[in-house]
């Protein structure tokens, strides 16, 4: 997959995903029942960048957010992060998020996102 830094990605809404002790469970909505083979596990880093897709982020993002958290050099951090959203999005658990419209209304200086329709 090409990533552009423009891009940002986010969980596919196909998928649902719960933490479970120290792993984070994530199943597709269209596999079918049972299916043991569509269940995916993620733990430490993995589930860290998961929780960070709940809202859409650039690998740049992603990849600062390794840093800070594992103390980790930038180039490390950058594998790691381009094999997870590749990986991701190859079996379709994580979109691409074409980001529309920036307002930057927020009183306290956050930036709010709209996002174009994912589907």
């Amino acid at each position: 997959m090409i990533t552009e830094p423009e891009q940002f990605f986010i969980r596919s809404r196909g998928v649902v995903s719960r933490i479970a002790g120290e792993e984070t469970l994530i199943v597709p909505l269209r596999a079918k029942a049972g299916s043991l083979a569509s269940i995916y596990t993620f733990s430490g880093t993995g589930s860290l960048i998961w929780q960070l897709l709940e809202a859409p982020k650039s690998l740049a993002e992603l990849v600062s957010a390794l840093e800070r958290e594992y103390r980790v050099e930038t180039e490390q951090a950058q594998r790691d992060v381009t094999r997870f959203v590749d990986e991701t999005f190859s079996v379709g658990l994580v979109e691409v998020c074409p980001m529309v419209a920036m307002s930057a209304t927020e009183p306290q200086g956050q930036v709010e996102w709209e996002t174009a329709e994912l589907r």
